[in-house]
């Protein structure tokens, strides 16, 4: 009781003064009188951010090499798709693009760079399949069909 008898009048005899350091002896002391707080709940663990989903920045480029390859700008369309496929698709638009691009060969004569356009679309998915439509075309109907055989 004595000793908080002793820093209370301390505390008055300093209250008027204004320096610095009698400032800081006056917190210091106010500190001990003051009664335990309860330390502040912590805070919550910071959420686990799910995982940014991959933008997938080929995709407009397809869509244009398609709209290129239906009005017949093939040379236009197989440097979009290309670019495509550098600039990353979902694994179905990869398929897309190397059938589109296998269409695009095939209509020019290389029959070999049409295979190796289907062999890629095939690699990614084996079940591939044409659409009737495209598969009765006598260009690269046949040609497909081969390479799915294996042949």
């Amino acid at each position: 009781m004595r000793l908080s008898v002793a820093f209370a009048t301390i505390l008055l005899l300093l209250a008027g003064c204004s320096s610095e350091p009698v400032r800081e002896i006056q917190r210091t002391v106010e500190d001990l009188f003051r009664k335990d707080e309860p330390a502040p709940a912590p805070s919550p663990p910071a959420r686990k951010q799910a995982a940014p989903v991959p933008r997938i920045e080929g995709e407009p480029l397809l869509r244009a090499g398609i709209s290129q390859y239906d009005g017949g700008r093939y040379d236009d369309a197989a440097r979009s798709l290309r670019i495509a496929l550098k600039r990353g698709l979902s694994l179905s638009d990869q398929v897309t693009a190397h059938k589109y691009l296998a269409f695009i060969q095939c209509a020019a004569g290389r029959e070999a760079q049409c295979r190796d356009e289907f062999q890629r679309a095939l690699r990614i998915d084996p079940a591939f399949e044409l659409a009737p439509a495209e598969a009765g075309h006598p260009v690269w109907g046949p040609v497909f069909r081969s390479v799915k055989a294996g042949d």
